[in-house]
């Protein structure tokens, strides 16, 4: 009976057997660290060049409109800053046009979420206001100030938020275009808050110009300075981190992102489409609404047949300038504002309108949507 003796396996490396791989080494934790920064530090540099370039060239493209419209440049440009940010007064007015601006932009940002257009938000903003002076008339000088401007709020929200929902419904029910509804809707407020300027609410005292009774004392917003400034910003600020915390931290904003993507999908995945739509456009209306009672409690005291026009388009515009991200929005909001209240100083300093400044506007929307666009083709 024989025995096998095994054989020898040979060293690593003779007879064309490899060496067995070993460990990759790792690299220095310090390099790992460094290496980030300094990734960090280009990406960063390379977007803050980009913005430069951006706004710049936007900036530029605006300066030639002032030459070709025989004004200077510098003294434009001087009369917008001294405007907007020139004494506590100026900064004062920006704050002030700020806090619906940004609060109508906020009601843009939540339907683009999940990937809808809402055009509607100057309509909310009426809508609201006039449903926050429609509570404070009912409420009359029953209550103090602090339940009085609970109150008042609530009305202009719901408002704002049933104004809001007629484009949402329409959509899930008859599958119409929100944004053509939202937008035709703005007509419709202003030809509501005109019949109530004009009949049941007009103040007996006015003549020329008609306009509503005033809130009371106790139904007006306290002031942070100055005869102007309100604590409307306040609540226009505390909005912002609010509607991030919704996005990034519930699942309500990751639903609204995933219906933003892939309706369809979404769909497939049980979630429910048309009751996030709604939830979308009636919290959107809820903060334009909130929006319009900061406007009518705030610094005006009374509605007006021209109550915060052109704010719903320029909060379109906001949005879209910060991504529909709460923080940029915020930003976009504050800039754009400092801009229309630059543009008051026009006519003195250059002798041109104060709409010129919606050509800046203009130019700043498509620059950064081109710069976009750009990014996404990439």
């Amino acid at each position: 009976m024989s025995t096998t003796v095994p054989r020898p396996l040979p060293p690593p490396g003779v007879g064309g057997s490899p060496p067995p791989a070993g460990p990759a080494p790792a690299s220095a934790p310090d390099d790992e660290v460094g290496g980030g920064a300094a990734a960090w530090l280009v990406a960063t540099g390379r977007n803050v060049l980009r913005w430069v370039l951006v706004l710049g060239g936007a900036a530029l493209v605006y300066c030639v409109f002032l030459v070709a419209k025989g004004a200077s440049p510098v003294e434009v440009l001087d009369a917008m800053w001294s405007s907007a940010f020139g004494s506590p007064r100026a900064v004062g007015e920006t704050l002030v046009r700020a806090a619906p601006l940004l609060l109508a932009a906020l009601a843009v940002a939540i339907p683009a979420r999940a990937g809808l257009f809402n055009i509607g938000g100057e309509g909310q903003l009426v809508i609201g206001a006039v449903g926050a002076a429609g509570t404070a008339y009912a409420l009359g000088e029953a209550l103090p100030s602090g339940p009085s401007l609970v109150l008042i709020g609530i009305g202009g929200a719901l408002a704002g938020m049933a104004w809001a929902l007629i484009p949402a419904l329409l959509r899930i029910w008859f599958e119409t275009s929100e944004a053509i509804v939202s937008l035709l809707l703005n007509y419709v407020a202003y030809i509501v808050l005109a019949w109530l300027v004009f009949e049941p609410w007009r103040d007996p005292v006015s003549t020329g110009q008609a306009y509503s009774t005033e809130l009371t004392g106790a139904q007006r917003l306290p002031l942070l300075w100055g005869n102007r400034v309100n604590v409307g910003i306040l609540v226009a600020l505390v909005a912002v981190p609010l509607v991030w915390w919704a996005f990034r931290s519930t699942r309500w904003g990751f639903r609204l992102r995933v219906v933003g993507g892939n309706p369809e999908a979404a769909r497939r995945a049980g979630m429910n489409v048309k009751g996030l739509v709604v939830s979308a456009f009636a919290t959107g209306g809820v903060l334009a609404g909130i929006g319009g009672m900061v406007a009518v409690a705030g610094v005006e005291g009374r509605l007006r047949p021209d109550l915060l026009v052109g704010f719903g388009y320029i909060a379109f515009l906001a949005s879209w300038l910060g991504r529909h991200q709460p923080w940029k929005v915020a930003i976009a909001a504050v800039a754009l504002s400092a801009i229309a209240v630059g543009g008051t100083g026009l006519k003195i300093a250059a002798g041109l309108s104060g709409g010129a400044v919606n050509v800046l506007m203009a130019l700043i929307l498509l620059a950064v949507l081109g710069w976009g666009r750009k990014e996404i083709s990439r």
